[in-house]
């Protein structure tokens, strides 16, 4: 007896409190992803780095033994040095010597990456100057190319998914559930194919050293505006048509961000999705809908009373009584024939 009534309770206490619940259940599941990506990411990548480490101390020590002349504070300022110009973008590589970072094809690279929030990082500004300007940029470009990109998204999501979807369910009376989920998973491979697998296949023949993988790689870490930065195109020694591939990589990018968007919006219109969104969403309170419904209840209620009250002052006698009784007063004290 006791087990059923705490059970019943619980059910009662998770039915009134679903949607917390289900929040709770979707916190500690991502709190468990990171943690488990975290986990995996070291186990995977620590051995590489100390290996790495390992490799860049003997290279050192190989170093100073060879030159003598050269001491360990030396060598240590001139790498501090190096570095803090690769961070900036700038080699001191003979093979990198010839491309320039700030070039007209460059910059335009540059700054669809900040509008895009992709930003790879392999070049940034060097000026105070232009640091400041790429915080105002940033500002106004960032929620401008939003705008931009949800009017063009609204636009295609008519022609590439709703009238296509209403179409089929009206023409052949199928359910337009169904066609919803078939269509949103044909669109997402019909975009695998022609922004992620495709490109791949392009990029793995231009850039030499790159293979399929590492190629999808950066497709996938781009147009999901991830963008890491420790694969960038076009920065290859004596590249072929670095401007024109440059400005070829940038419309790529831009094309690629609106079928990714147009491919999400797409699955977020479908019927499971929403479902599955508001399990987790709080319930909105209609504050002035139920102040309205008070406010026509009220004049409602007003009305009615004052309609009620009217109907007593007609059948009741007393009141009739006296208001004929004026009105015949009235009507004598007006007529004058009578005295």
């Amino acid at each position: 007896m006791f087990q059923c009534l705490t059970g019943s309770s619980c059910m009662r206490l998770f039915q009134d409190n679903r949607a917390t619940w289900c929040f709770a259940f979707l916190f500690s599941g991502y709190v468990l992803y990171l943690v488990f990506g975290a986990v995996v990411f070291s186990l995977v990548e620590l051995p590489y780095e100390d290996q790495l480490r390992a490799e860049l101390r003997a290279l050192k020590q190989r170093f100073l033994r060879d030159h003598d002349c050269v001491s360990d504070r030396q060598l240590e300022r001139f790498l501090e040095r190096a570095l803090e110009a690769s961070n900036y973008g700038v080699s001191v590589l003979n093979n990198a010597s010839a491309n320039w970072n700030w070039d007209f094809t460059s910059a335009l690279f540059f700054a669809s990456t900040v509008l895009s929030t992709t930003g790879y990082g392999h070049t940034v500004p060097l000026s105070d100057g232009g640091k400041a300007f790429c915080i105002i940029y940033s500002i106004l470009g960032i929620p401008f190319t939003l705008l931009f990109l949800t009017a063009v998204v609204q636009r295609i999501m008519v022609y590439i998914t709703r009238k296509p979807v209403s179409y089929i369910h009206t023409r052949w009376g199928i359910s337009k559930s169904l066609v919803s989920v078939v269509h949103a998973a044909l669109l997402a491979v019909i975009t695998l194919s022609c922004f992620f697998f495709i490109p791949a296949i392009v990029f793995s023949a231009l850039e030499e050293e790159w293979n399929f993988l590492e190629s999808f790689y950066f497709c996938f870490i781009s147009l999901s505006t991830i963008g890491l930065g420790d694969y960038v195109p076009g920065e290859g020694y004596n590249q072929r048509f670095r401007e024109l591939y440059k400005l070829a990589i940038t419309l790529y990018l831009l094309l690629g961000l609106i079928a990714m968007l147009v491919v999400l919006e797409t699955f977020c219109e479908l019927q499971q999705m929403k479902k599955l969104r508001k399990m987790f969403y709080l319930k909105k309170e209609k504050a002035e809908d139920r102040l309205t419904i008070i406010d026509h209840e009220h004049l409602s209620f007003s009305s009615v009373t004052d309609q009620a009250s009217s109907l007593e002052q007609k059948n009741d006698p007393y009141i009739n009584g006296s208001a004929q009784a004026n009105d015949s007063s009235t009507v004598v004290n007006h007529n004058p024939m009578i005295r």
